[in-house]
């Protein structure tokens, strides 16, 4: 991987205490770019800055992305200390074991409101700010595209992610390329957490026979932020070990 930053060298990552926010802001902190670096958790967000390298460029600032105020807020951190901005990646998620039996409207509404809500608002609020070729880079996940048992609201909010995305790729052209990366098993807390059992007969369905890292799916992110990816809007890249092959 190229450590020149590219287009990328202003980026504002949301969810980046999570361990795929962190590997995503580890790599772009690595190429030199300037972050500002969002999450709900303030204390694990200052973490994850004083686990970045000293000299990185970084800002952060506490963000709930379930709020539309919270995400003008961050637009004014942005502005003020990157101007404008060359990537966007929506990483903030919420994903919740809820048998149906058990999904009440706060359940859904919460769901909802963090993985879905929470993309619209923070490009909604960003979008003035994004520089010509910027690129918008949304994760969604496997459970978006076939369903999930025990995680129905984080599945229906995945899906309208994935919509959303192909919407905004058209609204924001030429100006600027939206895409998501659809994460399969990746090995962090979230899939840790599954049943054992369940965890171990998805790993055998998955034909590379593995968890795919935080750093695998960081790798992809840049790509789709980096002129490689210039002629790319409006899709999804699969990072899922080959355990759904989408046609």
């Amino acid at each position: 991987m190229s450590t020149h930053p590219a287009q990328s060298e202003r980026v504002v990552i949301t969810g980046a205490a999570g361990e795929i926010g962190f590997a995503m802001a580890q790599r772009y902190a690595a190429a030199g770019a300037r972050l500002v670096l969002t999450d709900l958790n303030a204390t694990r967000l200052d973490e994850v800055r004083n686990r970045l390298p000293a000299h990185a460029r970084i800002t952060v600032t506490a963000h709930d992305v379930t709020s539309m105020e919270a995400a003008r807020a961050v637009a004014t951190v942005c502005e003020h200390h990157l101007g404008q901005v060359d990537t966007v990646i929506c990483c903030a998620g919420l994903y919740e074991e809820l048998h149906l039996e058990t999904v009440d409207e706060t359940a859904w509404r919460r769901s909802l409101a963090v993985n879905l809500d929470g993309v619209f608002y923070t490009v909604q609020a960003l979008r003035p700010l994004l520089a010509k070729g910027s690129a918008v880079i949304n994760i969604a996940s496997l459970a978006g595209h076939r369903g999930s048992v025990s995680h129905t609201p984080y599945a229906a909010a995945k899906g309208g992610v994935l919509t959303l995305t192909r919407s905004l790729a058209q609204e924001l052209a030429p100006h600027t390329r939206v895409n998501n990366i659809s994460p399969g098993l990746i090995d962090t807390g979230m899939v840790r957490a599954l049943d054992t059992g369940r965890r171990e007969a998805m790993i055998a369905a998955t034909p590379l026979g593995r968890l795919g890292s935080a750093e695998e799916v960081a790798d992809v992110a840049v790509f789709l932020s980096s002129p490689a990816a210039a002629f790319m809007t409006g899709e999804t890249l699969q990072v899922n070990g080959g355990l759904y092959l989408h046609s």
